[in-house]
């Protein structure tokens, strides 16, 4: 069986939305790959390319899905 790959999370230390994402993702068993754009060279790059230039956190990549912001769950 095939395993998932875990969703990404594009953050910065001072977003708070991106702190409610990653509380929301691992309460419902999500795992997930945390990028902290303000640490890791190029990630903010990666981010702008995957967001056509625009800059906010959290960015969350699942698969072939990108979403921009987080606006919890519905």
């Amino acid at each position: 069986m095939f395993e998932k790959s875990p969703v990404t999370i594009y953050t910065h230390p001072d977003c708070h939305v991106s702190q409610t994402a990653k509380t929301e993702l691992a309460r419902d068993g999500i795992s997930y790959k945390e990028i902290d754009i303000s640490v890791v060279k190029g990630a903010f790059r990666e981010l702008e390319r995957l967001t056509d230039g625009q800059r906010i956190t959290p960015v969350i990549v699942d698969g072939d899905t990108i979403t921009i912001g987080y606006g919890g769950k519905g």
